[in-house]
Formats: structure tokens, C-alpha cells, sequence
């Protein structure tokens, strides 16, 4: 599902308009944004959080050449399911 199906159907499901819909959405990721950049937490009870991980320094591999290189740390967004998203995987 891309941006335009997501406000689609939330648009259907609410019965708001679509212009409305994507204000929604906009707003939902700009205030995720924010939130994970002060290097905060975001949990939707029963949905999920998202969260800011640290990675280490580690070596890795250039698949062209397989010679080994050197990955910065970094900070990355982490996502943790909540126990009523209820997504099976089989």
C-alpha cells in the first residue's frame, strides 16, 4: 500500500474527506519526526513504538570487490510491534 491507498482507505473508514485524510497523515509523520529527532520515544498502546537504536562502529564488506570496510555508527529507527497489531506471518 502506498501514500495515496493509505488515504484512500482511511478517508473511507472515517468518512472524511481525502484533503483531510492526508493533513492527518502529514501531521502524524512530522510529530513522529520531531519526536524520534529529540531522541524520544513514540508508543501507540497496542499498536507499537518507535524508538531510536544505536548501531556500532562494524566491518563490513564491498560486494564488488570483497574487500572489508569500515561502517560508522549511527543512529536508526527501531520499530516494536504491539501485542493487538496481531500481523501473522504464515
Amino acid at each position: 500500500m502506498n501514500k495515496a491507498q493509505l488515504i484512500n482507505s482511511i478517508a473511507t473508514k472515517t468518512g472524511v474527506s481525502k484533503v483531510e485524510a492526508k493533513n492527518a497523515i502529514d501531521a502524524f509523520v512530522d510529530v513522529t519526526t520531531d519526536v524520534l529527532k529529540r531522541g524520544d520515544r513514540l508508543a501507540l498502546i497496542g499498536f507499537g513504538s518507535f524508538s531510536i537504536a544505536e548501531r556500532k562502529e562494524r566491518v563490513g564488506r564491498n560486494p564488488q570487490t570483497g574487500k572489508e570496510i569500515t561502517i560508522p555508527a549511527r543512529k536508526v529507527v527501531k520499530f516494536k510491534s504491539g501485542s493487538d497489531l496481531g500481523i501473522q506471518l504464515n
